[in-house]
């Protein structure tokens, strides 16, 4: 099982006739995604790589019999119209990819997503991926190095950086940890799925045991979700690492949600606390695999291709 993705979702890209939303499409077709439509104002009548092009959301819809998620590779100015009319259609999951959201775009998606039962990953994401079953956006690269890099299994990924997420799934893999869902939460300031969310998702999954998390400075995500373990809404064993241990108070590290402001979000503090209530806090990188390893039983060793 995974949660959020899997082989059945039917998929629309908005903006699949630009440059990266035709190259995410292929990766998406040649992992297993099924993406039955696309949607390009102006561009409707068209076909991108078999699939479809319609003007609205509406009308691929229609001609699809329902889509479950929507993929968005627009231009950042243009996310909120993007957003909003997939939402205002019925779609209940939408995986933002774009960097540069105004933040207010972002508040406006996030208030009329709460209004109509919708949810989205990102802004500033790479999206998701259930290995052997489908992915949103653009994780792994490409659909040959998602396919031997990432192993199928029983542990989650959910992380706020996206070279970091994926970097995390390799080397568990490699270690033999199998993977349930990987998913980058996104690096922004205001992100719609965030670790909390995201970890609540995992929790309902009987077929996900434990879960990896990387974590930064900035923003309380960590925290919660420390909050999650202390009132007992997250059960499962979490092996947390938190990046950022040099930076100073008012310094901002890596991305746009990642700054400490006022004593909140410190490296130290989100240690602390996360240890407090159980979870595993690896100091170093390289040992996240080992850290899981000694919570769940590895797999087969994975056999993953490393090209030169």
């Amino acid at each position: 099982m995974s949660i959020l993705v899997d082989e059945t979702k039917k998929v629309i890209v908005q903006g699949i006739t630009g440059r990266e939303g035709m190259a995410r499409t292929k990766l998406m077709q040649r992992y297993g995604t099924r993406v039955v439509a696309g949607c390009t104002p102006g561009k409707g009548g068209q076909e991108v790589l078999g699939v479809p092009v319609y003007d609205t959301i509406r009308e691929a819809i229609e001609q699809s019999e329902g889509i479950d998620v929507s993929v968005i590779f627009v231009p950042a100015p243009l996310v909120k119209h993007a957003a909003m009319e997939s939402i205002a259609a019925g779609i209940k999951l939408l995986v933002i990819v774009p960097d540069r959201v105004p933040i207010y775009d972002v508040l406006e998606i996030a208030a009329t997503a709460r209004d109509k039962g919708a949810r989205f990953v990102g802004p500033n994401t790479l999206g998701l991926l259930s290995p052997g079953k489908a992915v949103f956006g653009m994780m792994g690269g490409s659909a040959a190095s998602a396919k031997d890099w990432f192993l199928p299994g029983r542990v989650g990924v959910s992380s706020r950086s996206g070279g970091i997420t994926s970097s995390i799934a390799y080397y568990l893999s490699r270690a033999g940890v199998g993977l349930s869902t990987i998913v980058h939460a996104g690096g922004d300031a205001i992100v719609g799925m965030d670790h909390p969310a995201i970890m609540e998702e995992f929790e309902a999954d009987p077929e996900t045991d434990a879960v990896v998390m990387f974590g930064e400075i900035g923003s309380s995500q960590e925290e919660r979700v420390a909050d999650l373990i202390e009132t007992g809404k997250f059960t499962k064993p979490l092996v947390a690492y938190i990046g950022g241990k040099g930076a100073q108070s008012g310094t901002r590290f890596s991305h746009a949600g990642a700054i400490i402001e006022g004593g909140r979000g410190t490296h130290e503090g989100k240690v602390k606390r996360l240890r407090e209530v159980g979870a595993t806090v690896v100091d170093n990188f390289g040992d996240i695999p080992d850290a899981m390893k000694s919570l769940v039983r590895p797999m087969e060793t994975a056999k993953i291709r490393i090209d030169k």
